[in-house]
């Protein structure tokens, strides 16, 4: 497919693509929807196999911004980016300055952050470069820590709607992703009371989740198949497919990883099987709501950012009583959820200032 045709299948407003032979840099930012305000997204650094899957990750990640950050009543538009390499040995100052650089170019309509493989010093290196960066150290930090509390009170509101109860002591959930986001999710979990499995390529992440919380470790292709109450996935999309589905055992599916489901027919084989489907940008979002915290007035403070995040328990109560009053999946309730809002503030647009 050439590039336009997805840009237009998504309704892109801007794609830059960013190259620096120095560095070694290539990435892409995607710019996906500013009618709430500049795009707002992470970047995220992978060994992508080609540069076709690149763009394809990158236009998916940016639109769900959009949704993400109206769902979670932000005045922040959608977008995100990808820096192609292996981010365990194809990082450097100079590679990270060098994307602060074409971020600055695009003067504001762009906002970056921590995405998957990127940390706190990573994107504070781009930050000497532009001022369009949140979750930088000395401000709101690392937002793993507020993604994964915002994932968990997310998960106690879907217990709630499947078992009557939001208690999670005994339940067990299986949380796909040894990361930063699936640490502090397990750790919740752990004080709740529940029962933890987890999986991850990377074995020595693993260590932290049995030593800390007495997690059980299942395999990467095993995980699927387990018995648990919960599937959370915290690593990677794409996992809820036509290959997974069939392994489930879980009555829910509630996990912080973006675009989880393979195709959007994936949701309805999910409510097919009396599999509750929280989407991801909506119990993802509290990491997002912690950085945005940084452009609100005063600047950031944690205790509001996180009574914001604390929010996410009734607007997954909110998308599921649509979903079950219009009889639609939950997807699709969430969309109309940050749809409604899009188009509601985008006729605003219309009022002359002067």
């Amino acid at each position: 497919m050439e590039v336009f045709e997805l840009v237009e299948k998504y309704g892109h407003e801007q794609v830059v693509f960013a190259h620096d032979k120095v560095s070694g840099l290539k990435a892409i930012i995607a710019i996906h929807d500013t009618t709430l305000g500049p795009a707002l997204g992470g970047c995220r650094m992978w060994p992508y196999e080609s540069e076709e899957e690149a763009l394809n990750d990158v236009l998916r990640l940016s639109r769900g911004m959009t949704y993400k950050n109206s769902a979670m009543g932000l005045n922040f538009g959608g977008g995100k980016a990808v820096i192609i390499g292996d981010p365990r040995q194809d990082k450097s100052e100079e590679l990270f300055r060098a994307f602060g650089k074409f971020v600055h170019s695009l003067g504001g309509r762009y906002i970056t952050a921590e995405d998957v493989s990127i940390t706190t010093e990573d994107i504070g290196l781009a930050n000497l470069e532009t001022p369009y960066v949140a979750g930088v150290a000395g401000k709101s930090g690392n937002p793993s820590p507020a993604t994964a509390y915002g994932t968990f009170v997310g998960m106690k509101a879907a217990v709630k709607e499947v078992y009557g109860s939001e208690d999670l002591k005994g339940k067990k959930v299986a949380i796909q992703g040894a990361g930063s986001v699936g640490y502090y999710l397990a750790k919740h979990l752990h004080e709740a009371g529940a029962e933890i499995l987890v999986s991850d390529i990377y074995e020595e992440k693993l260590r932290p989740f049995v030593e800390n919380f007495n997690a059980t470790v299942v395999g990467p292709n095993e995980i699927y198949s387990v018995d648990a109450d919960v599937f959370a996935p915290c690593a990677l999309g794409g996992i809820v497919n036509d290959k997974t589905i069939p392994q489930f055992k879980f009555r829910i599916v509630a996990g912080s990883a973006n675009n989880q489901l393979g195709e959007p027919r994936h949701g309805e084989m999910l409510k097919e099987r009396g599999i509750l489907y929280i989407p991801d940008y909506v119990i993802n979002g509290g990491g997002v709501i912690n950085v945005a915290g940084e452009f609100e007035s005063g600047g950031y403070n944690r205790d509001r950012a996180y009574a914001q995040i604390a929010t996410i328990y009734d607007k997954v109560e909110k998308l599921i009583a649509i979903s079950k009053e219009r009889n639609i999946l939950t997807a699709e309730a969430a969309d109309i959820m940050a749809e409604e809002r899009i188009e509601k503030l985008g006729r605003l647009k219309r009022i002359h200032l002067g």
